[in-house]
């Protein structure tokens, strides 16, 4: 079956965090790859990155998190996108994150974390993976 739609991630920065760099070169490596993107930009609310992802009906949020120390954030993303029944939006977190802080981050929700060293393409191979195995982006 052939792709009708192409996948629509939402990139977000939550907490006070002052940089976006990351971010935005996450945004623009997914863009080249054929990817549908949101950015929100910089200090977003969970409730504001939960509203985004439902408004923009997208298929996964990755959100720019600098370690563990953000976990409860990916958390409450997590928590509203499911009380407004988006199940199937896929969490993932990506940044400077230390591969001892992962499990925690996992443990918030995330479905993936992509730590330092990390590259764009591992995001896109890890989405395009996930939607072959699931078939959830297909109409």
């Amino acid at each position: 079956m052939e792709r009708q739609l192409k996948m629509r991630v939402l990139i977000a920065k939550p907490g006070l965090g002052g940089h976006d760099r990351r971010a935005k070169q996450i945004a623009q490596g997914l863009k080249e790859q054929g990817f549908e993107v949101v950015f929100t930009g910089l200090r977003q609310t969970p409730g504001q990155i939960a509203d985004a992802a439902l408004s923009h009906q997208v298929d996964a949020v990755a959100l720019s998190l600098p370690d563990s120390a953000q976990a409860d954030l990916a958390a409450q993303v997590k928590a509203l996108l499911h009380s407004q029944g988006a199940m199937d939006v896929v969490l993932l977190g990506f940044g400077s994150i230390r591969e001892e802080d992962v499990p925690a981050l996992l443990g918030a929700g995330l479905e993936a974390v992509f730590p330092a060293g990390a590259s764009v393409n591992d995001m896109a191979d890890y989405l395009r993976r996930r939607d072959a195995v699931t078939g959830s982006y297909l109409t």
